[in-house]
């Protein structure tokens, strides 16, 4: 009489069993085919057990306001500069910068505003960068913003993904050690404004 052959699911195989990330079972979930590459990148950037947030409930915001109405006007050379020897030309000046008109588009609509995380270090702005702020714009795909997602702020670049219908919106982080923001359904976001300059010192 042959053996009675018992066949179980599951037992030892490649790959079976909890992950130890995570240290629970995994699922099986189907998604819409045309949702699969947004699903694998969110995946990709916010699966991470060190990944950081720097939402905050907080926004360091100033006026934009010339002391006792004071204008400066800097001078302005008339040739562009290259990073090398400077020509004799490059001392003639013929015209000068008001920086007040060059910085601020909308007076009543600009604001400086701290940055108070290092997640757009790789767009060269620091921690209590001065970032110039214009409230009055539209904002674009691809510009750096100041978002409101729900009740907090943070600093970041809108993404617009227009290979979805309706496009999908995202916040980018320009800094791996960040994560980006997806908006997800319940969520609000609002783009409080749109940053045009940031004042970094350069010594």
């Amino acid at each position: 009489m042959s053996k009675k052959i018992e066949f179980e699911h599951g037992g030892v195989r490649v790959n079976a069993g909890r992950k130890a990330q995570f240290s629970e079972p995994t699922k099986v979930i189907r998604v819409p085919e045309s949702q699969v590459d947004f699903i694998k990148n969110w995946l990709l950037n916010n699966v991470k057990t060190d990944i950081r947030s720097d939402l905050s409930a907080s926004l360091k915001v100033h006026n934009v306001q010339a002391k006792n109405d004071r204008v400066y006007r800097i001078p302005l050379a008339t040739e562009r500069v290259a990073a090398g020897a400077a020509s004799p030309a490059q001392s003639h000046v013929d015209q000068a910068l008001d920086l007040n008109e060059y910085l601020i588009r909308n007076e009543n609509s600009t604001f400086i505003v701290k940055a108070n995380s290092l997640s757009m270090l790789d767009v060269g702005i620091d921690i209590d960068d001065p970032l110039v702020v214009d409230r009055s714009l539209a904002a674009k795909s691809g510009d750096i913003v100041i978002a409101l997602i729900d009740n907090d702020f943070t600093v970041k670049r809108l993404m617009i993904d227009h290979h979805f219908n309706p496009p999908k919106v995202w916040l980018k982080a320009e800094n791996p050690d960040y994560q980006n923001i997806y908006i997800t359904e319940g969520q609000e976001l609002l783009i409080w404004g749109v940053v045009t300059y940031n004042l970094k010192p350069m010594r």
